[in-house]
């Protein structure tokens, strides 16, 4: 199944998908997602298995969804060279929306240096978000 994220409180660790069936929305729990919680955002696509709970349904394993956003339409920068390529330029180009675009930085952050303090972080976030949309690189919605 898959749907859209409505509400989820990471803290108490709880929150509600609107499934694209338009079916009763699916209850989801922490304890059933597949990547780190922080990730799971009101908005966001997941894909998940529906379970019956016993309050009514359930999400089970839940993943979010990668979805390449259209490419925008932009032409070359001032200056940079134009070359023929034999291959689908737009195929090779991702779109993120800015809360993945976030959250990959996150990940390449942490990777790259696991003694970043959360302040740092955001900051480094913030600025490579702000960076991000003057050039198009991030979905502007």
């Amino acid at each position: 199944m898959t749907g859209k994220i409505l509400r989820f409180d990471d803290v108490r660790g709880y929150g509600f998908i609107a499934p694209d069936q338009g079916d009763e929305d699916v209850f989801m729990h922490a304890n059933d997602l597949l990547e780190e919680k922080y990730l799971y955002q009101a908005g966001r696509r997941v894909e998940y298995f529906l379970e019956s709970g016993d309050k009514g349904p359930k999400a089970g394993e839940i993943r979010l969804v990668r979805q390449a956003a259209p490419p925008t339409a932009r032409g070359p920068r001032a200056g940079a060279a134009v070359q023929d390529v034999a291959h689908d330029e737009e195929a090779d180009c991702d779109i993120l929306t800015a809360p993945d675009f976030q959250s990959e930085v996150t990940e390449a952050l942490i990777e790259a240096d696991g003694t970043l303090t959360a302040a740092q972080l955001q900051h480094v976030r913030q600025r490579l978000l702000r960076l991000a949309q003057e050039h198009g690189w991030v979905d502007p919605s």
